[in-house]
Parts: C-alpha cells; structure tokens; sequence
C-alpha cells in the first residue's frame, strides 16, 4: 500500500470512529477511539467465518505500517512537544524533585520488579523463559506513556499539584525507560560488552544530550518568536522546531522525546508567552498544537486497536496477560513508595498520592512499539501478547476509573478540611 492510501484509510476510520464516539458513548478519546477501534476488529474477525475479505485488506493496512518507526521516530515528538506546551511550569517546577525521582530511580526500580515478578509468573504457568529477556519486558512495560496520560488526565479534573506529578513523570520517564530498554537489549542480543561506563555514557548522550538540544531549540524559538508579531508565520516557526529538532535529535543520537518536552516546556512557559507572543499569536498557536495533538491521538488509537491483528494467539499467552496484569501494577506501586515518603509532607501530597499515581500510570503506544522491535529469539510472540493486554486493560479499565479514584479522595479531603473547621 503507498502512504496517501494508508494515511487516508486511517483518517477516515479515525474520523468515522470519532463521530461514534462524539455522538454516543461520549468517552474519552483515546478510551472511545481504541475501544470502538478494537470491537469493530473483533467483528471484521466474525465476518471472516463468511467472508474474510475485510480481515484480509485490514491486515494488509496494518502489517504495512511500521508501527514502532511512525509513533517513536515521527509522531511521538509532535505529541509531546503539545503535551508540554500546555502544562502548567511553574507547578512543574515546585514539583521538580519528586518528578526527576519518578522518572528515574522509579523507572529503574519499575523494571526491575517487573522483570523478576514477569520471570516466576511465567514459570508458574510452565513457561520457561530467560531471565534477562523478563527484564526487558520490564523496561519497556515499566514507562507510563506519556500520550495516553495526557488524553486523560485533561478530562478528569485532578488537583493541579497530582496531575503535575504524573503527567510531569510521563514525560520525562520514556526517555529514561528507552535508555533502559537500549541497554538490555544489547545485553540480551549478546556478543556485546556492557560495563557500567557505557551505561552512563549512553544516559549522558540520550538523556542529558536530550534536554540540553531541547534548551537550545526552545530559546532559539522565544527569540525568533519576539523578534517579530505574525502568528501564521509564528505558527510554522513552532511546527519547524519540532520537526527539525527532532531530525537534529536523530543524527545526533540524543533523545528527540526529551528534547521535544524540553523545548515545548520553554515555549509554553508563561513569561516566554508573554514576551514573545501577541494574544492572537498565542491564540493560534495552542489551537494549532490543539488540532494536531487531537489528529494524532485519534490516529495513534485507532492504529493501537488494530494492532490486534499482529498477535499469536494462545491461551497460555492469554492467560499469562490476565495474570500479570496486577503484578505489574503492584511493581509500580512499590516503586513510587520510597519518593512519596521523603517528598509527601513537604509538598503536601493528596491522599493516597500513591494508589492513584499506581492506577493513573497508563501504558499505551510506547510500550506496544518497543515489544514490537523485540526479536523472535526475545519470545516477541509471548510479550507482545502481554504487553497489548497490558495496554488495553490500562486504557480501558484504568482510564476510566481513575476520575472517580481521584474525585473520591480529592472530596474526603474537601470534608476533613470542613469539618475540621
């Protein structure tokens, strides 16, 4: 299939599947769009036992497209770098320390839990899996995505200092998570050496390398923003730092994720907004990055639910999905434990901060992609499985539930502080 073909038949889906969930289920997007998506899957399956037709050209569509190259070297950036521009700095900024130790000491401690409890799990239901290739699972399931926690956290209405702290670590932990990936993968291809220098050297340039390319590009953007006053070239200023950027950031081999949130971090900030832009300049410029944001989204999920069609299925996979399932969610809930308690009573944290960043810690597209770059010898069949179950239950079952988590606690804290007084 050539590209226009592909981009039309995702769009229209996407729009098709848009409308019905506007119209009548009125969800989420990003819960209504893979929801709709995956059902409409499922019965092109059905349809198959008469015609196989429609599964045949969907899963042409879906095989064509290099799910992994398209989210994480194309759309992920334009994705965060909208993410980024909208949140809120200067909360961002108080919360600095707790969010640096989610994104990083959690991450690490994450993929090790996840790796070890992956590893007995799957030998309890006789599947005999190495180690290392448990503790790669680990590294890519542990990031929360930071797409799919921005599509919800917008709609649930948390208290400004909890979404900050999980949408700021959604942010900055996939490049973390990657570097992580990266390392275990070399380790678990073999042949080559990995010593601790290396590991730090590769955090030093995807990481630190990242962000300081973002800093760069978010300055050099304020002072050509300032230095005139017209939004539709402003406009395409900020669409140009984001794709040269993250072109800069690929031949350079430092994290165009990272560099992204950084420079839209900059660019979003209000005393850069001030400086820089006209109202009606800011004006078109978060509507644009609104409009792109949403087309994106829309698209991403439609393709995350007809990524059913790439799976091997067996009820042992199945079943190994089913169970890791809250295993998982116990490791990220142990791994937030240590931060929360050095950082609760100095930021004043809600209650049951952690209960509600364990189920608030979506994973989405990211995860899917990195299982998809795993090898046949990495047992790619059996943790793709798990990691789509993973994903789906986490945007579906999790993203609808975490609103009324977070109204729920949020209003016990309203009424301990009115009848205290």
């Amino acid at each position: 299939m050539d590209y226009f073909l592909i981009a039309t038949v995702l769009i229209v889906l996407s729009a098709i599947f848009g409308y019905i969930n506007t119209k009548f289920l009125k969800l989420p997007t990003t819960i209504g769009l893979m929801l709709i998506t995956i059902v409409f899957t499922l019965a092109v399956f059905a349809l198959s036992y008469f015609d196989d037709t429609l599964l045949m050209k969907e899963r042409e569509l879906i095989t064509s497209i290099d799910f992994k190259t398209i989210l994480l070297d194309v759309m992920l950036s334009f994705l965060l770098f909208a993410g980024a521009l909208h949140t809120n700095f200067q909360q961002l900024k108080i919360q600095r320390k707790p969010v640096l130790i989610f994104a990083t000491l959690g991450t690490v401690v994450s993929t090790f839990l996840s790796g070890i409890f992956v590893f007995y799990v799957l030998k309890m239901i006789q599947l005999d899996v190495d180690f290392i290739y448990c503790l790669l699972f680990g590294a890519l399931i542990s990031p929360t995505d930071p797409i799919a926690v921005l599509g919800i956290m917008k709609k649930v209405g948390a208290p400004k200092n909890l979404e900050t702290k999980i949408v700021g670590e959604s942010l900055f932990n996939d490049g973390v998570g990657v570097v992580i990936f990266l390392t275990i993968y070399q380790i678990a291809k073999g042949g080559v050496e990995i010593s601790a220098g290396h590991i730090a050297e590769l955090f030093f340039v995807e990481v630190i390398g990242g962000i300081i390319l973002g800093l760069i590009i978010g300055w050099t953007t304020y002072r050509l923003l300032k230095s005139i006053d017209e939004y539709d070239t402003e406009v395409i200023i900020t669409l140009a730092a984001v794709m040269g950027g993250t072109l800069v950031a690929q031949k350079l081999h430092v994290s165009a994720p990272l560099a992204m949130v950084t420079a839209g971090l900059i660019v979003g900030t209000d005393t850069v907004r001030k400086t820089s832009m006209s109202a009606i300049t800011e004006q078109y410029v978060d509507k644009f990055w609104e409009l792109l944001d949403v087309l994106l989204n829309t698209i991403l999920f439609v393709m995350i639910g007809m990524e059913i069609l790439v799976l091997t299925f067996h009820a042992t996979y199945i079943l190994a999905g089913f169970i890791i399932v809250p295993v998982l969610l116990l490791a990220r809930y142990i791994s937030l434990l240590l931060p929360i308690k050095i950082y609760a009573k100095k930021l004043g944290f809600v209650p049951k901060t952690n209960l509600i960043m364990t189920w608030g810690g979506l994973r989405g597209g990211i995860s899917i992609a990195l299982a998809l770059s795993l090898t046949n010898s990495m047992e790619r069949d059996l943790f793709l499985v798990i990691t789509y179950i993973v994903v789906v239950f986490s945007i579906l079952v999790q993203g609808l539930t975490v609103g009324k988590l977070i109204q729920k606690y949020t209003k016990e804290t309203e009424t301990t502080e009115i009848t205290s007084l």
